[in-house]
């Protein structure tokens, strides 16, 4: 399905919410829910489970608890750099610098090299919710909530950067609360594929909504490549077979243990995956399961537990990590908050056979969550994933502003083992 640039004229939901998805604050009498409470049972009204804010001011590197990650045998963990506010997705120039986005501080970031030291440089201020970013022929695509910005020549313009022009415009016309921020990868196609979250926890979306889209970077146009998806904050291509794998977030308020976060892989443009009607590939929901049934979607490929809320992830492409970790995944799971047990807060590895089948899912880094029970239950939370030029890997954690970095070495295999 064809969409032109502008998409201001397709109305959505006349019933999304008014206030922040983030917002834990009180409410007055006769105010609306904000968007998280947003299908909470009668027996969940009382419950006291919310999202957890990242520390806006964030945490020098120094006052970091990196003694308690741990990694695979080999493997190191360590600060590539701090104060980057709430950094969320991450991208590379051709030349190899680090462009770092976020949802609520308006900003993105270069990471660039001063004298042998790395420094957080702002290239952009003042955006809505940038969240999404990718770079085409040495160009910057920022995906905000409404629309997505070209800026050219990036890599030459850090310390200047020219007015981004509009590629796309009007993907999120209310202003609304909900799923509201994008996350972007270009595609070996050359175009941006992007992600349109649901307005509301469970709700039945309209054509622009639950859905991954196709815009190409010259005309803007729009295409839907997939739909039913409530909400995707991760997308990657695989580096031999290019078929788009993604995250996407199970609804809240059903429970503890259900339903599960997925992983998804689009075999054919058009798919549906199921939501609002379907949850985990084989949940009908409780209010629009009697619409359509889980036989009329495509299940995930893999469970990633319930309410971990996995965002990025990235197939692992360096020459630096072990020969058995070529092609493997890696998914930074954000961590639980509407679990009474919290789970997540981890980067999981996952491999896949030549059928892409799942072999293989485990922990790859831990040590962020430090009391399940707690409220808030940890000291940091990854969000993306990304590989960089000397095969190490980039892991951002948005609730400290840090970037980590993890690396391989055979001597310090060995030196462990010894």
């Amino acid at each position: 399905m064809h969409f032109r640039r502008s998409v201001l004229a397709l109305s959505l939901m006349s019933s999304v919410l008014a206030l922040s998805h983030l917002s834990a604050h009180a409410q007055k009498p006769g105010d609306p829910p904000p968007a998280w409470k947003q299908g909470m049972s009668a027996e969940s009204e009382s419950s006291a489970l919310h999202p957890f804010n990242p520390i806006f001011t964030g945490t020098e590197a120094k006052d970091l608890q990196i003694a308690k990650l741990k990694v695979p045998a080999g493997f190191k963990v360590e600060v590539y750099a701090d104060g980057v506010p709430e950094a969320r997705s991450m991208t590379q120039t051709e030349n190899g610098t680090l462009i770092v986005s976020n949802r609520l501080a308006k900003n993105v970031y270069a990471i660039v090299d001063n004298n042998g030291k790395r420094e957080v440089k702002t290239i952009l201020r003042g955006m809505s919710a940038p969240n999404g970013i990718a770079v085409i022929k040495g160009n910057l695509y920022v995906a905000e909530r409404d629309r997505i910005l070209r800026f050219d020549n990036i890599e030459k313009n850090l310390d200047n950067m020219p007015g981004g022009k509009v590629v796309v415009d009007g993907i999120d016309p209310t202003n609304g609360p909900g799923h509201f921020w994008k996350y972007l990868v270009a595609g070996p196609d050359g175009k941006l594929y992007f992600n349109i979250g649901s307005p509301q926890n469970i709700t039945s979306p309209n054509q622009m909504q639950a859905a991954i889209f196709r815009a190409d970077p010259d005309s803007g146009q729009l295409e839907r490549v997939a739909t039913g998806v409530r909400n995707s904050v991760g997308m990657a291509f695989h580096p031999v077979t290019h078929k788009l794998y993604f995250t996407e977030h199970g609804r809240d308020w059903l429970g503890d243990d259900v339903p599960n976060d997925e992983l998804n892989v689009l075999n054919k443009e058009g798919e549906s995956f199921g939501f609002p009607f379907c949850h985990q590939g084989d949940i009908a929901d409780p209010v629009y399961g009697k619409y359509n049934t889980c036989a009329q979607s495509t299940p995930p490929i893999l469970k990633l537990g319930a309410h971990v809320a996995p965002l990025g992830l990235r197939f692992y492409t360096g020459k630096m990590f072990p020969a058995e970790y070529k092609n493997n995944m890696f998914i930074a799971r954000h961590g639980s908050w509407n679990r009474n047990t919290k789970q997540g807060y981890d980067v999981m590895r996952v491999v896949l056979d030549g059928k892409g089948k799942v072999v293989k899912y485990e922990p790859f880094l831990t040590g962020f969550l430090t009391d399940e029970k707690a409220d808030p239950p940890m000291w940091g939370r990854p969000v993306d994933v990304q590989v960089i030029a000397d095969g190490s890997m980039l892991v951002s954690d948005d609730y400290n502003g840090v970037i980590y970095r993890i690396s391989y070495s055979k001597d310090a295999k060995i030196a462990k083992l010894n």
